[in-house]
């Protein structure tokens, strides 16, 4: 299971995060399950994530310490049991990880699925206010 973050570091692009996933797919064999595009708005980010073949009772979306997990599973037909694959790329479960943050809770994230498309809205984190302590003079 791979983790992503959509949160941006300092507002600044990472040129080393895009070579890495320029080189990922030549070096390992990694199938992502599990597409995704995430738009950010003023108050949230919006991720629609492909699931196609997988019905709403089929999914599970979590969140634990600052992930927010989506994954599926589907039990294996009878019938595939009885039958020899020579070669078998469909997968029956999936799962990935986005990095939402600390500040979040299950209550703030609302989830749809339709044709296929799971669609999960996350507020962002709001920076923490660093608050100025004084000391009273006497």
């Amino acid at each position: 299971m791979k983790n992503y973050s959509i949160q941006k570091r300092n507002n600044n692009y990472d040129l080393f995060d895009a070579f890495d996933d320029f080189f990922r797919p030549v070096f390992f064999d990694e199938v992502h399950d599990l597409k995704t595009n995430i738009k950010e708005t003023d108050s949230n980010y919006e991720l629609d994530i492909e699931m196609p073949g997988y019905s709403k009772d089929q999914i599970k979306v979590s969140l634990e310490n600052g992930y927010l997990t989506v994954s599926a599973s589907k039990e294996s037909k009878e019938e595939d049991n009885k039958k020899h694959y020579v070669r078998k790329e469909i997968s029956e479960s999936c799962s990935r990880s986005y990095y939402v943050g600390d500040d979040v809770t299950q209550a703030d994230i609302k989830a749809k699925y339709d044709n296929g498309i799971l669609s999960v809205c996350v507020p962002k984190s709001q920076p923490k206010q660093i608050e100025s302590s004084y000391i009273a003079i006497e």
